[in-house]
């Protein structure tokens, strides 16, 4: 039997990281206080865009020498990565079989402007869990731990850089024709391809 395990939060995750979240779903903690590291799915998604594998990266304001914590992370709107973003998202999924019924959930996260990157993809990890149809049960770290011997620790397993143990099947994306299939993308690929039989190939 599975008895938990500790997740971190990140932007429009990975498929991996529900398939893993199912096998833990009566038992999930989310890391709130750890160092923020860098070049991870924290603020990183990668799509199916008509040339490939697309990241799309959420800028973050730089902070001081010291550490900062991911609650405590700010977006950066320097430039308009929003607009970019769903922009890509356009170009990638508009004639995909379920963009059009999901879009509207989407859209006010490229227009409403977020303080701090963990509320960003919070509210973005209710909306995927709500509209997958996803139940689990979660709780918060009330502070940072190297360790939980008792948890099943995926902080730092599910990386871009970093191949996944997982198999995943092919289903159909919009560009395989050209691409063929790719494993393992942002959620929503599935989601905006697949639709409400995307909990099944979970």
């Amino acid at each position: 039997m599975n008895k938990g395990a500790i997740f971190p939060l990140f932007y429009i995750p990975p498929v991996e990281l529900f398939k893993e979240l199912k096998q833990y779903k009566d038992n999930i903690l989310v890391e709130r206080f750890e160092n923020f590291p860098k070049q991870t799915y924290r603020n990183r998604a990668v799509i199916h865009s008509p040339q490939g594998r697309l990241n799309l990266i959420v800028p973050v304001i730089k902070g001081s020498k010291v550490h900062t914590k991911y609650k405590d992370v700010r977006i950066s709107y320097d430039f308009d990565w929003q607009r970019l973003h769903w922009l890509s998202m356009q170009t990638s999924y508009r004639s995909s079989a379920y963009f059009e019924f999901y879009e509207d959930d989407f859209a006010g996260f490229y227009q409403k402007k977020y303080d701090f990157l963990f509320d960003y993809n919070e509210e973005i990890f209710r909306l995927l869990l709500k509209l997958l149809k996803f139940n689990v049960r979660y709780s918060y770290t009330g502070g940072y731990e190297d360790t939980y011997p008792e948890l099943k620790d995926y902080r730092s397993k599910i990386h871009p850089k970093r191949s996944s143990d997982g198999e995943f099947g092919a289903y159909f994306q919009v560009f395989d024709d050209r691409n063929g299939f790719l494993p393992n993308l942002s959620i929503i690929d599935l989601l905006f391809n697949q639709g409400p039989q995307s909990i099944l190939y979970l």
